[in-house]
């Protein structure tokens, strides 16, 4: 009874916050809505193509409806992204040539672009070695644009200013959409030429609006993120400005064929129905990340952000106090998910990772972080990531099997 009566104690101090929740949700999904009905979504959109996937009318009317959304002359939503990084390193080889410089604004990015971009252990591909120079701008101890030396960054020489919307595996709050405007706004002062892209997983329909209403060049992300709902099974997107988009089309096919060949291979309902559903699971998923926060912030534990502070992702970030903790916490939320409940995870070696990376995430849709997951980089200072749920019901169930670990372990 003792889980049960802090759970219920952190949703009655949250009862304005979910409220807040329920409207920024009925907000999207009317946005959502009037986007397919804009674009006459019809049953033979929902199916696929095969082979070359000419003529494919299904993937024209969801890159169609996701320029819309987020604010792009262009989209290219496609299965042939296996991931958001993947996305996000079309969109970068795309635009970038030998000789131009590559800022990244917002600190070290996430973990799985350093052997994109050749910091640290470079890929035999990377930029760096395709003779693309990177400045990273680190940011303030409180976790904010440093904004005088991202103007010092800048160069007649820099192409393409990196802006990464989430915390990825950092201590900091995710930028609010304001805030990525400004930073556009310095860089368009300096030279109005250079590219702005904005990595916006796990940020999606967090808000109203999506950073191509404040400016950016390019808007990259995940379908197994929020923008599918739970009910996409790869892919991922790139909107914005028409020979930007292009130019990433010819780097995921090649050029002359660009845009108009990419099999969809029934992809195209999961696509069209995750996105209807997405601001519904993404309004679950900011539920389930602030009860978390106010359930540890009763325990005196530290959680960023805070449970009613302002969110721009649906990622939860909370302190744990022993390497066991951590462990035996996310161990916990494998368990009580749908789909391989009974693995136990454990730390270990992962692609692009530097350090052991525990991650715990039952889901139908392999890594997908529209559902409920929980990992953590087994370093200093030890912080699990939480993120995803496909309903509140189902994390406030998980959080009341994985937060008596916490518990004991205080006690």
């Amino acid at each position: 009874m003792i889980i049960e009566s802090l759970l219920s104690r952190a949703e009655e101090m949250l009862t304005v916050k979910f409220r807040q929740f329920d409207n920024l949700a009925l907000a999207n999904q009317t946005r959502v809505l009037d986007a397919f009905r804009k674009h006459r979504v019809s049953d033979f959109h929902l199916h696929g193509s095969s082979g070359y996937g000419y003529g494919n009318l299904g993937r024209e009317v969801i890159e169609n409806i996701y320029a819309d959304l987020f604010a792009g002359e262009s989209a290219l939503v496609r299965a042939q992204f296996a991931s958001g990084t993947h996305a996000l390193a079309c969109a970068l080889f795309g635009v970038l040539r030998p000789g131009d410089e590559l800022v990244v604004a917002t600190g070290a990015p996430y973990d799985t672009l350093h052997p994109v971009i050749g910091i640290k252990d470079a890929g035999l591909s990377s930029l760096k070695a395709w003779g693309i120079s990177c400045r990273v701008v680190s940011l303030y101890t409180d976790g904010t644009v440093d904004w005088s030396s991202l103007e010092r960054a800048l160069t007649p020489k820099t192409r393409l200013v990196h802006i990464q919307r989430s915390r990825g595996y950092q201590w900091r709050k995710a930028l609010s959409l304001a805030e990525i405007e400004r930073v556009i706004a310095a860089v368009k002062a300096y030279d109005a030429s250079i590219v702005c892209l904005v990595d916006n997983c796990y940020g999606e329909f967090v808000s109203t609006s999506e950073p191509g209403h404040h400016g950016a060049d390019l808007t990259v992300g995940s379908l197994i993120k929020n923008p599918g709902g739970g009910l996409a099974l790869t892919g991922g997107y790139i909107v914005g400005q028409e020979p930007l988009v292009q130019l990433a089309a010819e780097r995921l096919y090649a050029p002359g064929i660009a845009g108009q060949v990419g099999a969809s291979m029934g992809m195209n309902r999961g696509f069209l129905q995750g996105l209807f559903l997405a601001p519904a699971v993404v309004g679950a998923c900011l539920k389930g990340a602030s009860l978390l926060a106010q359930a540890c912030e009763l325990l005196g534990l530290e959680a960023s952000p805070g449970a009613l502070e302002t969110r721009g992702d649906i990622i939860q970030a909370v302190r744990m106090p022993s390497r066991n903790s951590l462990v035996e916490f996310c161990q916990r939320i494998q368990a009580a998910s749908p789909v391989d409940a009974h693995v136990i995870p454990e730390p270990g070696k992962l692609p692009g990772y530097e350090c052991d990376v525990i991650m715990a995430a039952g889901t139908f849709v392999l890594g997908a972080s529209s559902e409920l997951s929980a990992d953590a980089p087994l370093r200093e200072p030890l912080t699990v990531y939480v993120q995803g749920g496909l309903s509140y019901s189902h994390i406030r169930v998980a959080l009341a099997h994985a937060l008596p670990v916490l518990i004991n372990r205080l006690s």
